[in-house]
C-alpha cells in the first residue's frame, strides 16, 4: 500500500519504525488479547489509505511509545528526527476526555486537543486513527464503557472530523458511535433501511439508467453512483424534525462526479430535466463552499415513482476533498506551499481557534465557544466588497462584526443589512449584503452577550468586559483605600513600600494592583486595609466612632461594572443613599431608606458612606406605580405625559384590579429627583390618574 505513493526510502523509514514500536510495546496486549503493536499498525494502515505523509505514518505507528512503553521523547529524536518526535508527543499528551469527570477537567482536556491540533494539523489527524480503530475493536469493552466511549466519539469526534472535510471518517465515526450508544435504534433503523431497499431496488436501478441515458443524449461525461444515507444521518433527521422513517427524503441518494465545474451546472440542468426538482431543495456548495471546504451541488427530485431522491453534482477533485477533506493537502501536494481549500479552510478556523484561547478566561469557556463553531448551520452573507462571510444560523450583526476583525467588532455602532439601518442584534439571513459602521471611541456592549452566537465574538467580548472591569476595579480600589487611609492620617504615597511588600505577602497578593483590585470588587474591606497600614505604621487606629475625618465616597454614575445600584429601590441623584461591600460585584448602592438595608445593619464594616458627586452624569431608573380610571386610551395619554418631559419608558406592564381600575407599572429614565418630580406633576395633571406611588 505505502509504496503506491511513497518513495522507496521512506518506505524503509516506515519499516524501521516497526520494528522500533514491535520492540517497545514487546510482552503488552489488548483487553482483545492480540500483541499491542496490532494497534498502532491499524491506525497507520488508516492514514496510509488516506496517502498521508510518511513522517505521519511513522508517528502513528509509534504514538503510544512515550506513553505505555519506557521510551523517551529524546529517544525518538536521535531515531527519528525532532520532527516526527513532536508529532508522537503532541498525540500523547491528549489524554482521554473522562466525560464522566469534573467538566473542568474535561475542558482542559479538550483545550489541549485543539491547541496540539493548532501546532500540526496532522496530530489531530493520528488522534482520529486512533479512535477509529478503537471504535472498530470496541466490542471486547464493557458496556458502560462502551457507551461512554461512543458518547464520547459523537460529541467531541465526529464533530472534529466534520469540521476538518473527513467525510469517509466522520461517517464510519458516526454509524460504529450510533450502534454502541444507541444499540436498539441502530437496530430498528438497520431493518427499515433493508426493507425499503428491498422494496425499491428495482426502481432504483430504473432511475440510475434513466440519469445516464440523459447525460449520454445530453453528451456529459460523468460518472454516477447509488448510495444510502447513513443511519446516523437519518436517525438525527428524524429526531431533529421529528420525521417518521418514510418521510425522510433521501434515504437514497446518486453521486454523479464529471471533470471539471462548468459540466457540473449542466448536469444539473439535463436532470431537472429529466424530474422536477422540490423547490427550496437546491444548495449550491460550489459558489459557496461550506466552512470545511466542501464543495458539490445538491438538488431533490420527484420521481414518477412516488418518493423524492438527492442528486449531488461535484468534479473529481471535489469528490477527493468531499471524501478526504484535509487530508486531501497531502494527497495533493506538490511543493510546500500548496494546499486544497479543505486545508485553507481548516488553517483558518485553527487561527480563530488560538484567538479564542488567548481570550477565554478559562477551560471552560473556551469549550463553550468552541463547541459553538463544531456544530454550525451555516448562513452565507455578502460584504459590502462583494467577499462571502460564512457564519453560524442565529448569527447576528456583531458576529458579522467580529467576524471581519476584532477591532470592527470592538468599535462597532451600527449596522447596514441590505443598505437599510437595522438593530446591531439582528438574525442575519442567506444572501443579505451586511455593512459595519464604527466608530473609534465604541467599545464591546456588556448587552451583546445576550445574542451575539459566535465563539470568537464571545470571547472577545468577555476579555474587553473583564479587562475593563479589572481598570474599573483598580481605580475604586484606590479611592476607598485612600479614603480609608485619610481617616488614620494616611496616604498611600506616604506607606512604607518595605511595610506593603511584607502585607501583600500575608495576603497571598504580587502587586498594589492586585490589592487595590481586591478592594474595589469587594473581597477586601478598605478600612480593615487601612488599619493594618497604620498599625504597621506605628500610627493610632482611631476606633469606632472617632472617625472625624472621614469624607464619604462620592458617586459619579460613570464608575462601570464595579459600582452597582440597587434594583430594589432603583437610587437616582438627590436620594440619600449608602454603599454595601458585595463580593466580586464592588458596591451596591442602596436608598437610605431601602427595606432591604436594615437586614445588613450587623456588618457595619460592609457598608461605606457614599454621597453623590456634583457632576454625577447619565440617566437612572426609577420605578412608578400609577393607578389610573379604566378607559379607552389611557395607556397612550400617560406614555406622551412622560415622552413630554424628556424622560424615556424603559419597561411598562398592567395590572388589572377590577372592571374600573388598572394599574399601571412603570420604569422611566431619570436624571435626577427634580425630574422625577416633573414627571409625577406632569402625570398628577391627568384626569385618569388616580395615585403616583414611587416604588
Amino acid at each position: 500500500m505505502l509504496d503506491e505513493y511513497l518513495e522507496s526510502e521512506q518506505v524503509r523509514e516506515v519499516y524501521q519504525a516497526y520494528l522500533f514500536g514491535a520492540e517497545a510495546h514487546e510482552g503488552q496486549r489488548r483487553m482483545s488479547g492480540e500483541p499491542y503493536i496490532y494497534h498502532p499498525l491499524a491506525v497507520a494502515r488508516i492514514l496510509a489509505e488516506m496517502h498521508l505523509d510518511h513522517q505521519t505514518i511513522i508517528a502513528a505507528i509509534l504514538h503510544d511509545v512515550i506513553e505505555d512503553t519506557p521510551t523517551a521523547k529524546e529517544q525518538l529524536v536521535e531515531r527519528f528526527g525532532k520532527e516526527i518526535a513532536e508529532l508522537v508527543d503532541g498525540v500523547s499528551k491528549l489524554t482521554h476526555i473522562e466525560f464522566e469527570s469534573k467538566a473542568q477537567a474535561q475542558a482542559e482536556n479538550f483545550r489541549k486537543m485543539m491547541l496540539a491540533m493548532v501546532q500540526d494539523m496532522r496530530v489531530i489527524l493520528i488522534k482520529l486513527a486512533d479512535r477509529l480503530h478503537n471504535m472498530r475493536t470496541l466490542g471486547v469493552m464493557r458496556p458502560d464503557k462502551k457507551r461512554r466511549i461512543a458518547k464520547e466519539t459523537l460529541e467531541i469526534y465526529v464533530p472534529i472530523a466534520t469540521r476538518l472535510g473527513l467525510n469517509r471518517m466522520r461517517l464510519e465515526l458516526e454509524d460504529l458511535g450510533f450502534a454502541s450508544y444507541y444499540p436498539n435504534r441502530a437496530k430498528v433503523l438497520t431493518e427499515a433501511v433493508k426493507k425499503a431497499r428491498g422494496n425499491r431496488r428495482e426502481v432504483i436501478k430504473k432511475i440510475q439508467s434513466s440519469i445516464q441515458e440523459r447525460l449520454r443524449q445530453e453528451g456529459l461525461p460523468g460518472d454516477i453512483c447509488g448510495r444510502e444515507k447513513h443511519l446516523y444521518s437519518i436517525y438525527l433527521k428524524m429526531r431533529n424534525k421529528h420525521l417518521a422513517f418514510s418521510d425522510v427524503m433521501d434515504v437514497f441518494a446518486f453521486r454523479i462526479v464529471v471533470d471539471k465545474v462548468d459540466t457540473c451546472y449542466r448536469v444539473l440542468g439535463a436532470i431537472h430535466n429529466l424530474y422536477k426538482p422540490v423547490p427550496g431543495k437546491f444548495k449550491d456548495y460550489i459558489a459557496i463552499p461550506k466552512a470545511n471546504g466542501y464543495q458539490s451541488l445538491h438538488t431533490a427530485l420527484l420521481t414518477p415513482y412516488g418518493f423524492p431522491i438527492e442528486v449531488q453534482i461535484r468534479t473529481v477533485d471535489m469528490e477527493t476533498v468531499a471524501e478526504a477533506g484535509i487530508a486531501s493537502h497531502w494527497q495533493y501536494k506538490t511543493g510546500t506551499d500548496s494546499s486544497s481549500i479543505a486545508h485553507i479552510r481548516a488553517r483558518e478556523w485553527l487561527k480563530n481557534l488560538l484567538e479564542m484561547q488567548q481570550r477565554a478566561g478559562d477551560s471552560l469557556e473556551f469549550l463553550e465557544n468552541v463547541k459553538v463553531d463544531l456544530f454550525p448551520d451555516e448562513v452565507y452573507v455578502f460584504t459590502p466588497t462583494g467577499d462571502i462571510m460564512e457564519l453560524p444560523r442565529g448569527a447576528t450583526a456583531v458576529d458579522f462584526a467580529f467576524a471581519v476583525h476584532t477591532d470592527v467588532g470592538n468599535s462597532c455602532v451600527a449596522a447596514k443589512v441590505n443598505r437599510r439601518l437595522v438593530p446591531l442584534h439582528t438574525e442575519l439571513r442567506n444572501g443579505q449584503s451586511v455593512e459595519i459602521i464604527t466608530s473609534p471611541g465604541a467599545r464591546p456592549n456588556p448587552t451583546w452577550l445576550n445574542f451575539v452566537v459566535t465563539g470568537k465574538a464571545r470571547a472577545t467580548i468577555r476579555n474587553y468586559l473583564k479587562n475593563m472591569q479589572q481598570e474599573e476595579s483598580i481605580t475604586l480600589g484606590r479611592r476607598l483605600l485612600e479614603r480609608a487611609l485619610s481617616d488614620v492620617h494616611l496616604s498611600l504615597d506616604e506607606v512604607d513600600p518595605t511595610l506593603l511588600s511584607e502585607l501583600l505577602g500575608e495576603y497571598g497578593l504580587g502587586t498594589l494592583e492586585a490589592l487595590l483590585e481586591q478592594i474595589g470588587l469587594g473581597n477586601r474591606v478598605a478600612p480593615l486595609v487601612a488599619r493594618a497600614l497604620s498599625a504597621r505604621e506605628g500610627e493610632v487606629t482611631p476606633r469606632r466612632g472617632e472617625r472625624k475625618d472621614s469624607r464619604p465616597l462620592a458617586i459619579q454614575g460613570t464608575e462601570g461594572t464595579v459600582v452597582q445600584f440597587a434594583k430594589c429601590c432603583r437610587p437616582i441623584p438627590g436620594d440619600r443613599i449608602l454603599g454595601l461591600l458585595t463580593a466580586g460585584r464592588g458596591i451596591v448602592i442602596h436608598t437610605r431608606d431601602c427595606k432591604n438595608v436594615a437586614e445588613f445593619r450587623k456588618y457595619p464594616e460592609k457598608w461605606i458612606d457614599v454621597q453623590w458627586s456634583d457632576g454625577v452624569e447619565g440617566e437612572f431608573p426609577v420605578d412608578l406605580r400609577i393607578e389610573v380610571n379604566n378607559q379607552r386610551g389611557v395607556l397612550a395619554i400617560v406614555a406622551a405625559a412622560v415622552a413630554e418631559t424628556q424622560a424615556n419608558i424603559d419597561n411598562i406592564s398592567l395590572d388589572e384590579r377590577d372592571g374600573l381600575h388598572t394599574t399601571l407599572n412603570l420604569t422611566v429614565s431619570v436624571t435626577d429627583r427634580r425630574h422625577l418630580a416633573r414627571i409625577i406633576r406632569r402625570l398628577r395633571a391627568i384626569e385618569q390618574v388616580l395615585k403616583i406611588i414611587r416604588r
